[in-house]
């Protein structure tokens, strides 16, 4: 210390330390001098006194004007030596870079002029300490001070021209401190590191596309900055960087896909546009690369496809059709149980296109990887299933497209069946609105017979009689108008003369007899009119309720449409067709006669050519015979059968009744000990015609 004060006149420190600049200013330039002739002499013991000096005495006081006087001596020390400085810039620039955090604003701001004269001497011998400069000049970008800010600006030019020419820049250091810095939210700060990135992206021997994954995600987040500026520069330096994503021949997009398929979910419009304008791009150009990250970027895919914005939606189909076009193998990496989970997740999305698209995906996968994807069926088998609740018309057709190609084994076929009726007992209002729908897609996929014999070995075991019934005339319903299954109804009118009619006949039977108007209706298209009538006068009092009469409105008109064209044409040989007269009778005497059925039936009736019974019942024509098993089938055997069952389902009912009784006599005797009920306004009576409960509307 004493050599610096014997090297410096006691002038110049008052001078150094005096309050007014200009005379701050004129100490510096006398400094500048003794440091001069100094150097000259080579007297660099003398130099560091009066570094030294400068430091602790003025730079470290606690008077301002110190503190000023000490920064711009620093300074003109530098320019004093000159090509010199290098070898003492350890002790002058530390305390100048202390001093860009001074509470005083003037200080500050002094510390960034003399920062900038000290590079301007030593320019790339300065790069040794960027990392420390870099973090004082990113925290004076946002200096209260607008002056500070100026000058900081000033210095940061300075700078990033030293960082440019230089070859001792070190980015493998620079990246850390960058990376901590991307996502603080302060617009200055933002600013300063977007032109950053630019400027040293612009270097050609930097390589920044190398480290793009360390600030990509901050770069994004600039996005959606309130500034127009600041997103516009980070759209500016996003756009070359994709560029040279391009043109170059190796690129890390692993580490850059996770980080797009977090900002593809961004709140801000332009930030996922431009995250699903990347992922588009990485998918074509990716490879190998990306097939880990697959089902990653499904999942940003699947939701945008479903976006507001349009633009976003046209890329997201275009980045899933190139997505689906890549045949990989889950020997190279392409992991199915991740897909189908990100599917799985999707198939619940609110939005109706993102539900297709993923349905379109386990299509996809089963017919690539058919192996892999059953051993996850367990996990996507009930969200499927619950699919076919969705109320789109289009999901549902694609989910059963997905069940059919699972069920092509009869395993799966079996466990589909078992679970779709599974849906139905739990789902009333499925079976209603969506029943007829599922049915028949399911027998355009996998063959008519074959699901509807599934169908009735499952219900013909089934212990709740009320959804067996419910269940049974439904199925029936659908086989005698459904256009796709006039192949099965062909084959059912050969049950009387044909092996595989009888036995498609008889495999109906068994479960069609939880429903008397479903056996009745099986009857009349198998043309086993000697049996429909004897299951009509088996009937009793019990049977002829509201829902037998609803279902039996049903069978009267569509007797009326061209499924039944045959049998109305053999009522014109009455003689020939006794039992389907007598059968048609026997309806007609179960139905009201003010209804519209019975209107219905007895004019059709009423154009058949007379015939004339013997006492006995039987034709006058002695030539006609029927017999009471064609085809083998013994008749008497499965009407026993049907009266056993329908015997359980009155017993049923009727304990149904007596639970229903019981628990109305409770309300009763409730309401008797409250007092006697508030009269209610008279009510209308309600209808016999109107639609029973759970049942299908024609």
């Amino acid at each position: 210390m004493a050599d610096g004060l014997s090297a410096i006149p006691a002038a110049v420190l008052r001078n150094l330390s005096d309050k007014l600049y200009e005379k701050r200013k004129n100490g510096a330039l006398e400094l500048e001098g003794i440091v001069k002739q100094l150097t000259v002499a080579g007297d660099h013991d003398r130099i560091n006194a009066l570094i030294n000096l400068l430091t602790h005495e003025f730079t470290f006081s606690n008077q301002t004007s110190h503190r000023k006087g000490g920064l711009i001596g620093l300074a003109a020390i530098t320019v004093g030596l000159s090509a010199e400085a290098a070898q003492h810039l350890e002790q002058i620039v530390p305390p100048v870079i202390n001093s860009f955090s001074d509470q005083d604003s003037r200080v500050r701001y002094y510390a960034c002029e003399a920062l900038y004269n000290i590079a301007k001497v030593v320019r790339g011998d300065f790069i040794v300490f960027f990392n420390k400069i870099f973090d004082a000049l990113c925290k004076l970008s946002a200096d209260s001070d607008p002056n500070v800010q100026s000058a900081a600006h000033l210095l940061d030019r300075l700078v990033k021209d030293i960082v440019t020419e230089s070859d001792q820049f070190s980015i493998e250091e620079f990246i850390p401190l960058l990376r901590e810095r991307m996502n603080v939210l302060n617009p200055y700060v933002r600013q300063f590191l977007v032109g950053w990135i630019t400027v040293l992206d612009s270097v050609p021997d930097i390589d920044m596309l190398g480290f793009l994954p360390d600030f990509l995600d901050g770069l994004f987040n600039m996005l959606s900055d309130s500034s127009h500026e600041i997103r516009q520069q980070a759209d500016s330096a996003l756009s070359e960087f994709l560029q040279e994503i391009k043109n170059s021949p190796s690129v890390d997009y692993g580490r850059m896909a996770e980080i797009l398929v977090q900002r593809a979910s961004s709140p801000d419009e332009f930030t996922r546009w431009t995250a699903i304008t990347w992922i588009n791009e990485f998918v074509k150009l990716g490879g190998d690369q990306l097939v880990p990250y697959y089902a990653d970027i499904l999942g940003a895919i699947l939701p945008c496809m479903a976006d507001k914005e349009e633009r976003i939606r046209v890329v997201a189909r275009e980045t899933n059709e190139e997505l689906l076009a890549i045949k990989a193998h889950p020997s190279e990496g392409f992991d199915v149980g991740a897909i189908l989970s990100i599917v799985k997740r999707q198939l619940s999305s609110e939005y109706e296109a993102t539900r297709i698209e993923s349905l379109h995906w386990i299509s996809t996968l089963l017919n690539r990887h058919r192996t892999e994807v059953l051993s996850f069926l367990n996990d996507i088998f009930d969200t499927l299933l619950k699919a076919l609740s969705d109320p789109s018309d289009q999901v549902v057709l694609l989910v059963l497209e997905v069940h059919a190609c699972i069920a092509k084994d009869q395993y799966n076929f079996r466990h589909l069946v078992v679970f779709l009726v599974q849906n139905f007992r739990k789902n009333a209002l499925l079976l209603e609105k969506r029943g007829a729908l599922i049915i028949r897609r399911l027998c355009v996929l996998l063959e008519a017979e074959r699901v509807y014999r599934e169908l009735s070995a499952i219900l013909e075991g089934e212990s709740d009689l009320n959804f067996a019934s419910t269940m049974v005339q439904a199925l029936n319903l659908i086989l005698l108008t459904s256009s796709e299954l006039s192949d099965l109804r062909n084959l059912l009118k050969q049950s009387l003369v044909n092996a595989a009619g009888k036995d498609f006949f008889l495999s109906l039977y068994a479960s069609w007899t939880h429903s008397s108007m479903a056996i009745i209706s099986l009857c009349l298209l198998a043309q086993a009119y000697q049996h429909a009538s004897c299951v009509i006068q088996s009937l009793t009092e019990e049977d002829i309720n509201v829902r037998f009469l609803v279902q039996l409105d049903k069978l009267i008109n569509l007797l009326e449409t061209p499924i039944f064209a045959y049998l109305r044409l053999q009522l014109l040989e009455p003689g020939k067709y006794v039992w389907l007269l007598k059968a048609l009778n026997g309806l007609l005497m179960l139905l009201p006669q003010q209804s519209a059925a019975f209107k219905i039936l007895n004019t059709r009736l009423k154009t058949v050519p007379s015939i004339h019974f013997s006492e006995d019942g039987n034709m006058n024509d002695d030539s006609i015979s029927i017999s009471i098993s064609p085809n083998g089938i013994n008749f008497a055997s499965w009407l026993q059968r049907f009266q056993r069952l329908q015997q359980q389902h009155r017993l049923h009912c009727k304990s149904l009744n007596t639970s229903t009784s019981s628990k109305v006599k409770e309300v009763k005797k409730a309401e008797e000990f409250r007092g006697p009920p508030v009269p209610e306004l008279t009510r209308p009576p309600s209808r016999l015609s109107r639609k029973a409960p759970g049942q299908l509307q024609l």
